[in-house]
């Protein structure tokens, strides 16, 4: 009689252990409600507001990239560079049909912020001296099951002047 009880006890803990395992997993996962990734654009110094006004073709510009996730999971997350002119800026549902000029590829835990300090090159046509140009910074991310990279929706963008020629 004395296996039995023995038994029947094991079972009982092993059920209760398993249930309490279960219990602090659920209870420990972030609840996100609306998840998101984000992209910021910032100054060379990673900050807000001293942007550059004016570009030199063939020479680099000093920035800060800002990515955060909080889809509730860790997220592969690739900023792409490119340039164009102000018409031709990426929408929310689809990314701007230019040449991707530089990549970042970072991997970012669930409500990690990561910067990212560059320089990023103006490469354009000589023909644009004076005039505007944009900067722009997609963020896609990938999708493991699929194995493809995503574009976001999410970008941002730096309207510049074209000073010279470096």
């Amino acid at each position: 009689m004395n296996v039995v009880n023995d038994e029947v006890f094991a079972v009982i803990l092993a059920i209760v252990v398993i249930g309490s395992v279960i219990s602090v997993a659920t209870l420990l996962r972030p609840e996100v409600t609306e998840p998101f990734v984000a992209l910021g654009l910032l100054d060379k110094d990673c900050k807000i507001g001293s942007y550059p006004e004016f570009v030199v073709a063939g020479g680099d510009v000093d920035l800060c990239l800002s990515i955060f996730n909080y889809k509730g999971y860790p997220v592969l997350a690739q900023v792409r560079y490119k340039i164009g002119k102000n018409n031709e800026l990426p929408t929310n549902t689809t990314s701007a049909d230019l040449k991707t000029l530089m990549n970042f590829t970072r991997l970012l835990d669930h409500n990690e912020e990561v910067l990212i300090r560059t320089r990023v090159p103006v490469i354009i046509n000589e023909s644009l001296v004076g005039g505007n140009i944009t900067l722009i910074f997609e963020l896609w991310v990938y999708e493991a099951s699929r194995g493809v990279w995503v574009y976001s929706g999410v970008w941002t963008h730096l309207h510049v002047k074209v000073a010279g020629v470096h």
